[in-house]
């Protein structure tokens, strides 16, 4: 039962399979455990007809979906959700897993043929080495065949002819037809000066940015349409606002905890500022009525920097500290 058998290109300009998705849609980690679960029954059940979830109550006998029946032979795909990247913190629950899985089929009567581990990343050079070394010696002890679907078979899986409706249903970008967008603007020349002062350019530049230029141009036409929704007050554009603004905020402290743990000497956070920008540009999770393009989605986040609530280094609270004095 190979998942890399199977890889179809997507087509050019559809949207790419972003796995951190799954918390933008739940709005939490908790949740993305849960729909990213969701997204892996429907898969396998595309994949292989007669598979099926099996819910806690309390326990899951270490299963999370099944293929075939509990009196007889079964493979078992374990859910986990680690993100940005397996690393030594999910060996234990990995281990834990297979050993609750083996426990369960000899307590309840049937035999465990395969456990494939399904995680939406890929592992760190340590945790690869240590999960080949782990996999081949569980192997040889239970007889049992131990696979992972981490991200590269999983996207190879979802861009499937017969598995399109998952990928829509999880991945594609919901737009309604003709949604009109507000327009950009450009900068005028005395705006620019006053903007190089600005405190979202200034972690930027403490980030190490040599180029601003369309980070102010971000800002300034996110700070437009911010204004003109305020000014207006119609409480949903407020709430649309309000909501995005919750939307790039969540991205930003996702991404910059796990950059703290990547990078915990580079006080720099390599990196970040670009993954930060390419999960809001990527993300279905923006209120429509917002009626906010790519440019705003970003500079709305150059708007949360500026409000001193977040920054591009680890130390960004010193840099906002001394703003406000």
């Amino acid at each position: 039962m190979s998942a890399t058998a199977a890889a179809t290109s997507l087509t050019s300009g559809e949207p790419p399979i972003n796995f951190a998705a799954h918390q933008f849609r739940a709005g939490n980690l908790a949740g993305a455990r849960d729909d990213f679960e969701q997204m892996l029954a429907m898969l396998v059940a595309a994949i292989y007809p007669g598979a099926r979830a099996i819910a806690a109550n309390p326990g899951d006998w270490g299963i999370d979906i099944l293929l075939g029946e509990l009196s007889g032979l079964v493979v078992v795909w374990q859910s986990k959700y680690f993100w940005p990247a397996v690393t030594r913190a999910g060996q234990a629950q990995i281990r834990e897993s297979f050993d609750s899985a083996l426990a369960a089929a000899k307590r309840n009567g049937y035999e465990l043929d395969q456990w494939i581990l399904c995680v939406p990343s890929s592992m760190d050079p340590a945790t690869a080495q240590w999960w080949d070394n782990w996999r081949a010696r569980r192997q040889r002890e239970t007889g049992v065949a131990i696979d992972i679907w981490h991200e590269a078979i999983l996207r190879n899986l979802l861009v499937k002819p017969d598995v399109a409706h998952v990928r829509r249903h999880f991945y594609d970008p919901y737009v309604p037809a003709q949604t009109p967008r507000t327009p950009l603007r450009d900068i005028e020349p005395d705006v620019t000066v006053d903007l190089d002062r600005a405190l979202f350019v200034r972690q930027l530049r403490a980030a190490g940015h040599v180029e601003v230029d369309a980070a102010k141009r971000e800002f300034f036409n996110a700070d437009l349409l911010a204004r003109e929704v305020l000014d207006k007050a119609l409480p949903v554009e407020v709430d649309a606002l309000g909501e995005a603004e919750g939307v790039v905020h969540g991205i930003w402290e996702a991404r910059f905890n796990a950059a703290c743990q990547r990078q915990p000497v580079d006080p720099r956070l390599a990196g970040l500022h670009a993954e930060v920008m390419r999960d809001i540009r990527e993300s279905t999770a923006f209120p429509v009525m917002l009626r906010a393009g790519p440019v705003h989605r970003c500079g709305l986040m150059h708007r949360v920097v500026q409000d001193s609530r977040a920054g591009w280094v680890r130390h960004w609270r010193d840099i906002a500290a001394g703003e406000a004095r």
